[in-house]
């Protein structure tokens, strides 16, 4: 009646197993370390940086627990912040001969000390939020005013490519402030225009201004479309800002909108408020232009001549100069996807670009007048523009659909689709807030959320097991049990761990008892009806499953709606929250069934069960214990 098959034990010890190899990296804690990440879109972090860095190193003398290469950076463990400082200049000074232009960007940062062998199964420790970690938070404005002063030059260049196409004749176009102004020199044409410009940008309202010769159309954005362009530009930015900050490496970053026009940034962990700076000012804006492959810009190119009127000299990824022309063709605004692939006729690698339906029709007309001529992609960082690659234009290329190839490998290929991907900033942004939390706050924030689990836990074990007796002590190992698994799935889930997830922990163990409480008090139940202890403990756990199951389910559906609706502190509380109703019905019905089976279910001729005090009348009117 009360005996578990092999394999429900089995299944019980592969739990206990998995739980604790996954719980273990928590209890390593954290060492400072030197994170080296690429400073420039054309740099490429790979292994031989590790090389580099550890040669550097040893040429300084210092020795670093471990060297490692994640992918997208290099990080140098070492034991204290002492030689964390030193090591962090003798790398900047090897990788970066030049302070004023770093190819790569050198931060101190924090890195897990668990042992190799537990990384190579994937256990790794749960990510701590800024509040348990430390790490560095940033408040930044959105100008959206430049927004809309770049959305209306992109409208004073959509007038005129409109007005030309429509062979509409006009004495010029030029943006004034966020406004268009269109200028004519008869009532005729402006008319003319004004049907074609309200009919192509229905966004813009139109009003005819001037008289005379000096007849104007002036054109701004309506209200809802000036709040659309806003909109994008926030969303843009926050994408923008999430994909360098994850292709930089640092742990569950957060970037959320904050009102209407403000982002939050947060970077556990990092605890170099400059380098952060850093981290968060690598957004590069893409731009496409034509090259000038005149003989005056050839013999500009190696230093023979002065660079041509309206051109720009700038060097591509291979070190050589190019002289590329000032007019912009297109942005990082007109690209809506970049996926690495091969050119479906020669194999090469290739970079697949996706344009939105202006880009398309503007880059169908550009390259229908120049083909064979060359054009360059560049990537503007911090001012300065680098080419990334300067494809020949092969034929008119319509559809939106665009190919990039020649001269690259897979990995660049995947490189420049990355990049590409990770677009421009739709508008300026100004850190208006900064704060910086230090890694020994993190750590007291740590040590008290710790001791609230500790003392919960003790209080509860010492209850259960004075007035539950031995099932008391099952309870207590189930729900030690519950808190293994829920640290173990937490880490397998790499979520991150904040001091509202840590007061969700320790109200999981007192909802997590009640399911035994339940079962204990029903086994007394059946116990004081004067049922054999067998069926007892039997009925006790079968009865008891209904009204469990009841409540836990309750309980999940406001949890569920808390993960739903709300954000920041609030999902944090939420997960922990949830994923320990999951992980308590598991361990207070299945784990403690399978210890008190073990206990009593091979006893065939069991006379009481240590449940602690039974009431109930004897024949005397006396009352009895339970055992």
């Amino acid at each position: 009646m009360n005996r578990y098959p092999w394999w429900k034990y089995a299944i019980l010890a592969v739990a206990l197993v998995v739980g604790l190899l996954y719980t273990l990296p928590n209890f390593f804690g954290e060492a400072p370390a030197v994170q080296v990440s690429s400073g420039k879109v054309t740099v490429r972090v790979d292994a031989q940086l590790a090389t580099r860095v550890r040669d550097a190193l040893a040429a300084a003398g210092l020795t670093p627990d471990g060297v490692q290469f994640d992918g997208n950076s290099v990080r140098a463990r070492f034991a204290n912040t002492d030689e964390q400082i030193r090591a962090r200049d003798v790398i900047a000074q090897a990788l970066n001969p030049d302070p004023a232009d770093p190819s790569y960007i050198v931060a101190l940062n924090l890195v897990s000390r668990s042992p190799a062998w537990l990384a190579s199964i994937r256990a790794l420790p749960m990510y701590l939020g800024l509040d348990l970690r430390g790490g560095v938070h940033f408040l930044m404005q959105v100008d959206m005013q430049a927004a809309l002063t770049r959305r209306a030059e992109t409208l004073a260049s959509d007038a005129r490519t409109l007005l030309r196409e429509r062979d509409v004749r006009h004495a010029g176009v030029t943006r004034e402030g966020q406004a268009v102004e269109v200028r004519f020199r008869d009532a005729a044409t402006r008319a003319a225009a004004l049907a074609v410009l309200r009919e192509r940008l229905p966004e813009v309202s139109w009003v005819e201004a001037g008289e005379g010769e000096a007849l104007r159309l002036v054109g701004t954005l309506r209200p809802e479309a000036a709040r659309a362009v806003q909109e994008q530009a926030l969303r843009q930015n926050i994408t923008t800002l999430n994909n360098r900050v994850n292709e930089l490496g640092v742990a569950e970053p957060v970037i959320q909108q904050q009102g209407l026009d403000r982002i939050v940034v947060q970077l556990p962990g990092v605890q170099d408020t400059a380098k952060a700076k850093d981290i968060i000012g690598r957004t590069a804006t893409l731009e496409v232009r034509l090259v000038d492959d005149s003989a005056e810009a050839a013999a500009a190119a190696i230093g023979q001549g002065p660079v041509p009127f309206g051109t720009e000299r700038y060097v591509e990824r291979g070190g050589a100069p190019l002289i590329v022309k000032r007019q912009v063709i297109l942005t990082g605004e007109n690209l809506t996807d970049a996926q690495p692939g091969f050119d479906s006729q020669t194999q090469e690698p290739a970079v697949h670009l996706t344009l939105d339906a202006k880009g398309a029709r503007i880059f169908r007309d550009v390259t229908r007048e120049n083909v064979g001529k060359r054009m360059a992609i560049l990537l503007f960082e911090k001012g300065k523009g680098e080419v990334v690659t300067a494809p020949v234009i092969r034929s008119e290329i319509a559809g939106g659909r665009v190919q990039i190839s020649g001269r690259m490998t897979t990995q660049e290929a995947a490189d420049v689709a990355l990049l590409l991907r990770a677009g421009s900033l739709a508008a300026p942004m100004e850190i208006i807030e900064e704060r910086t939390i230090g890694p020994s706050l993190g750590a007291e924030n740590i040590a008290q959320g710790f001791n609230s689990v500790l003392w919960g836990f003790v209080a509860i074990a010492v209850f259960m097991c004075a007035y539950y007796a031995l099932f008391g002590v099952f309870s207590t190992l189930a729900l030690a049990f519950n808190l293994l698994l829920l640290v173990a799935v937490l880490s397998m889930l790499q979520a991150t761990l904040t001091l509202p997830g840590i007061a969700a922990i320790a109200l999981t163990l007192g909802m997590a008892i009640d399911a035994n409480v339940l079962i204990n008090e029903r086994v007394r139940e059946e116990l004081r009806g004067g049922a054999p202890p067998q069926l007892a403990i039997h009925n006790g756990y079968e009865r008891a499953w209904g009204t469990i199951l009841d409540s836990n389910v309750t309980t999940l559906i406001a949890g569920v709606a808390l993960l739903a609706f709300g954000s920041g502190p609030v999902r944090g509380f939420a997960v922990v929250h949830c994923l320990g109703i999951l992980t308590s019905m598991f361990s207070a019905v299945v784990f403690s069934r399978g210890l008190v089976n073990l206990w009593y279910g091979r006893q065939k001729k069991l006379k009481s069960v240590s449940i602690g005090q039974i009431w109930r009348p004897d024949t005397d009117g006396k009352p009895a214990s339970g055992g």
